[in-house]
């Protein structure tokens, strides 16, 4: 496993427990403990977390530090996840892209000319305002680095719009469906997927080894689900009966 993808699912645990021992992070990613140690310290040296004896914990701030690396981090496993999805995209004129990094990395590589682009991420809105001939719009409402623009101002600012394709990511996926960090973005998420035709919802592999307290949506919710993982690590899914394209 690189040491980005680790750097992901290591924030992603804490965010969701807020503590973690070197114990539970090995035993997550299959690791020694000297290797878990040594990123620990590598993550607290970049304000990205607090270190603890035996472990670490959630340092508060690290949400606005990591927006200005979280492209970097797993930046591999985003854009393989990104590339599948791009060799399968569906016809669109109006879409709606979230503020996801895994959805960044498919953005930056999609062709948007004479499109309707509508995000919540200003990341996303920043690099397609580049273009030429690509309407980019986002909603207003509460804004934070992190989560983009979310709550109920930004649900309402949407139900203005129809999309033709919704492209979604999420901070954990399980059987159960897709789950988010905070209420308010997963209530933005749930918004969009009421206003789509077509729901697309793109996660590199690391998500499948998380979890996350808000559920947006059942995994069925979602017309494409296209992910960089492994075989092995989808079949119960596919046992389940749901359709996962991953190359």
């Amino acid at each position: 496993m690189h040491i980005n993808e680790r750097f992901d699912i290591i924030l992603d645990y804490l965010k969701s427990h807020k503590r973690a021992s070197v114990a539970d992070l090995s035993k997550l990613m299959y690791v020694s403990g000297a290797t878990v140690r040594r990123d620990l310290n590598e993550m607290q040296k970049l304000g990205l977390l607090q270190r603890t004896h035996g472990g670490a914990m959630y340092a508060d701030g690290s949400d606005e530090v990591s927006i200005f690396i979280r492209q970097e981090v797993n930046a591999t496993g985003k854009e393989a996840a990104a590339s599948v999805a791009l060799a399968h995209l569906p016809e669109f004129q109006t879409i709606f892209i979230d503020n996801s990094s895994t959805c960044l990395a498919l953005a930056g590589r999609m062709e948007l000319q004479h499109k309707v682009v509508v995000t919540n991420g200003f990341q996303a809105a920043s690099l397609l305002a580049q273009r030429d001939n690509v309407h980019v719009l986002m909603p207003g409402g509460e804004f934070s680095p992190t989560k983009g623009f979310a709550g109920s101002m930004a649900c309402n600012a949407l139900r203005g719009f129809h999309f033709d394709v919704m492209f979604s990511s999420c901070a954990a996926i399980g059987l159960g469906g897709t789950y988010e960090h905070s209420l308010s973005a997963k209530e933005i998420k749930a918004t969009a997927l009421e206003l789509s035709d077509r729901k697309v919802l793109v996660v590199d592999r690391s998500k499948f080894l998380l979890k996350s307290p808000y559920r947006t949506a059942a995994l069925r919710a979602y017309d494409d689900i296209f992910t960089d993982a492994e075989d092995d690590l989808l079949v119960p899914y596919r046992e389940a009966g749901i359709t996962i394209t991953n190359a």
